[in-house]
């Protein structure tokens, strides 16, 4: 387990979309942008739970989250680590109306499949350019 800095944890502190890494059966990589949140020490996000990444992540724990800054895109972080945990319920609920309240102001609208991933990092660092 890593410490997030604060650069980093600015970053998924902020309405700012990530890109989540995971890996497909055959090997390869496969990559799709998500809203995150942070929870404690650990890294949210929320996905259908049939989709490919959860699907992806029930075979292989190993993440890997790359974000901009909204505002200044050439302010980045990337985190590596392992899905720590997979929530549903009331508790998944909890974090996905945090997620959404910071992205669009109101709870996530669609109260049906929906699932959430905490990851907990190995690895991450913060740059930025100009």
């Amino acid at each position: 387990m890593t410490t997030l800095t604060d650069a980093v944890r600015a970053l998924f502190d902020g309405p700012n979309y990530a890109h989540v890494a995971t890996v497909l059966p055959d090997g390869g990589p496969h990559s799709v942008p998500v809203w995150v949140g942070l929870e404690g020490s650990q890294i949210a996000f929320l996905t259908d739970p049939t989709s490919r990444k959860a699907r992806n992540l029930a075979h292989d724990p190993r993440v890997a989250l790359s974000i901009t800054d909204h505002d200044q895109p050439f302010t980045m972080a990337q985190v590596r680590g392992r899905v720590a945990a997979r929530l549903e319920g009331d508790e998944a609920w909890a974090i996905i109306d945090r997620i959404s309240t910071k992205y669009t102001g109101q709870p996530y609208p669609l109260r049906t499949d929906r699932v959430v991933f905490l990851v907990e990092p190995e690895h991450a660092w913060a740059q930025a350019y100009g």
